[in-house]
């Protein structure tokens, strides 16, 4: 699992029970759309966890009892899994502070960008799926088509748009949707908790 932040459990569609099961949770970076710490907790106590992150979100979660796996730039494996932590830099925000990030790409298939639109992460073009963060106070639309276009994944799966209303996420999905399918990548509409995608 990763990030489980505020905006995704705030109207109680997405609860930390459905987590109950997960065996590793991966914190990219300490902002609070991506480490909500008392959600964070009750998934580890229900599932017993173990949380992998940056120093910054160790030293974070040290009070509370909660140890952290901490990260460091390189490749690892977790069960099937093997990822490779890149170390990048936050997009530009109002905040005087950017954490320490990482982007994830996983089995080779999956490339996580977290927060980022870093050029290190073009080595990875032609991957078969871009998670790609699709709404934020950092991006535009047209940043978000150009930095697709320039991974060219064979699938999109988009992110970081939960707290839109359904209703504008609809439309957002039905600009972006098309316009990546006319250059041969696939988008998946995914606005339900729960609805998933196989590789």
């Amino acid at each position: 699992m990763f990030d489980p932040g505020k905006f995704s459990f705030i109207e109680g569609l997405v609860k930390p029970e459905t987590f109950r099961h997960v065996a590793q949770v991966i914190i990219t970076h300490d902002h609070p759309d991506h480490l909500d710490v008392d959600i964070l907790k009750q998934i580890v106590n229900l599932s017993g966890a173990q949380v992998l992150s940056t120093q910054e979100v160790a030293d974070k979660l040290h009070p509370l009892a909660i140890p952290v796996r901490v990260i460091e730039e390189g490749t690892f494996q977790l069960g099937t899994f093997s990822l490779q932590a890149i170390s990048v830099q936050h997009e530009p925000v109002l905040d005087d502070h950017l954490p320490r990030m990482f982007a994830f790409v996983i089995n080779d298939q999956v490339i996580n960008p977290a927060d980022s639109f870093s050029p290190s992460l073009l080595n990875y073009k032609g991957i078969e799926l871009l998670v790609l963060p699709v709404m934020a106070p950092f991006l535009t639309e047209l940043m978000v088509a150009d930095f697709a276009k320039q991974i060219q994944p064979k699938q999109i799966l988009p992110v970081h748009d939960g707290y839109a209303k359904s209703f504008f996420l609809k439309q957002r999905y039905e600009t972006y949707g098309p316009y990546f399918e006319k250059l041969g990548i696939q988008f998946h509409y995914l606005t339900e908790p729960g609805q998933a995608i196989i590789l």
